[in-house]
């Protein structure tokens, strides 16, 4: 009979197969769990069918994961409503005419629209559409445009509402509230150091190039009007979640009622991009969903083998310091980063990293903190595992709508903004106090 140790490790190298043959990530982690289940039962399937019933229905009747449809329908009104046009002209027009501030206004843009879309790959998609024509126009460097764009992009998974977030608050049963809270300040540092990389590059590469016009204030205030309910829909949908009059599920639908209606009030959005916006939402949640599912009985495929317990009591006897233990981990994800999406690397290595971390001794944290801080840090390493060359998602969609712009010329382009995102997580690593401030 095969031992569990060893089940686990079949059920992961079939799992890594099935995704190098680029299987979709749900059914690769569905197809594993359940040969962890017919090996450890020799064959026989009813439990399997045991646990697949149960699982689903506990799963999903969890009512925290009703606020993810909500979010996803939230940001796909901003995108079909023609939001991000507004958030890029109103940053434009108050700070395009400085060196770089085409360049910076688009990163402001990707951070407003983050909060309202959630989404890396959508922001990254939506304000290459917007931002690069623009960027061309007034001269501005493919490598510095290009890389803006892209790492701008990866603010839509850490500046709250952030999907990847709610998944990980589910599966460590930790509070979505004190997570979204936890990433407020690095989400601005994250914005920071973007700003200034672009103003440096800028300095450096566009001397000649000559700037935008500057806008007066009229015009500044009308684009601060444009954007004004933006503001106030994101503003309504915090205050009602840390005011404590809505919940998160009941912020989320009344975030995601408002975008629609601002949306079709200035936006335009008509019955197509009504359409659009619920189908996007299905396809989206669905697959979410799916992928959830397939992580769940992976998850308790390896734990009836007991693989993620066997790991950890290993790291912790093999005599590595913790932040040896977790510069490995935050590797791992940065190699995954280059062939995975964020929420699939959340699902898949979260139940056996998590375990891992809470046993080490980290900065003399506690459970509740350490889980906090261990989700922001997770995620800030997922975020540069989507614009790591060659393989970085983000590269690729932004080289897409980059006409005449080769990958290597992207990849290089997003060299400054990597080396300001390892800067800021050596900080938010080694001063956990910045991402658990706000829950004081």
């Amino acid at each position: 009979m095969i031992g569990g140790l060893e089940v686990g490790a079949i059920a992961l190298g079939v799992l890594l197969v099935m995704l190098g043959c680029r299987w979709h990530v749900g059914v690769a982690m569905l197809l594993a769990g359940a040969l962890c289940y017919w090996l450890v039962n020799d064959g026989d399937t009813r439990a399997l069918l045991f646990t697949l019933n149960n699982l689903v229905y506990a799963r999903f009747s969890s009512y925290d994961l009703a606020v993810i449809p909500m979010f996803v329908l939230m940001g796909q009104f901003a995108i079909h409503g023609g939001l991000s046009k507004a958030l890029f002209r109103a940053s434009a027009s108050w700070i395009g005419h400085w060196r770089g501030g085409l360049a910076m206004s688009a990163a402001g843009a990707c951070a407003g629209f983050g909060a309202i879309c959630g989404s890396s790959l959508a922001t990254a998609t939506t304000m290459s559409q917007v931002a690069l024509p623009e960027l061309a126009r007034y001269h501005y460097g493919k490598r510095l445009a290009t890389g803006t764009i892209a790492a701008a992009g990866t603010l839509g998974i850490l500046i709250p509402p952030s999907v990847p977030l709610i998944v990980y608050a589910v599966l460590t049963q930790e509070s979505i509230a004190a997570l979204f809270m936890a990433a407020i300040l690095p989400g601005l540092l994250a914005v920071a150091g973007y700003l200034v990389v672009i103003r440096i590059v800028a300095t450096r590469t566009m001397r000649d190039v000559e700037r935008a016009p500057r806008h007066g204030w009229g015009e500044r205030l009308a684009s601060l009007g444009d954007i004004a309910p933006i503001l106030v829909i994101f503003a309504v949908v915090i205050y009602g979640l840390y005011g404590g009059w809505a919940n998160l599920t009941e912020a989320a639908s009344i975030g995601a009622a408002a975008c629609g209606l601002y949306a079709v009030w200035r936006g335009g959005m008509r019955w197509q991009g009504v359409y659009r916006s619920l189908a996007g939402t299905a396809e989206a949640t669905a697959m979410i969903y799916l992928v959830v599912v397939g992580a769940d009985l992976l998850n308790s495929g390896l734990a009836l083998g007991q693989l993620p317990t066997a790991l950890a009591e290993w790291i912790m006897g093999s005599g590595l310091a913790p932040l040896t233990v977790l510069l490995i981990i935050l590797l791992i994800y940065l190699l995954l980063g280059c062939v995975m999406d964020s929420l699939s690397m959340i699902l898949l290595t979260i139940p056996i990293f998590y375990p891992i971390i809470l046993e080490l001794d980290l900065f003399g944290l506690d459970a509740t903190a350490k889980s906090i801080w261990f989700g922001i840090v997770a995620l800030m390493v997922v975020e540069i595992g989507l614009i790591t060359p060659p393989m970085g998602m983000n590269l690729f969609i932004v080289q897409k709508y980059s006409h005449g712009t080769s990958l290597a010329t992207v990849s290089r382009g997003i060299l400054p903004f990597i080396g300001a995102d390892m800067v800021r997580i050596a900080i938010v690593v080694l001063v956990p106090a910045l991402s658990l401030v706000c829950l004081d």
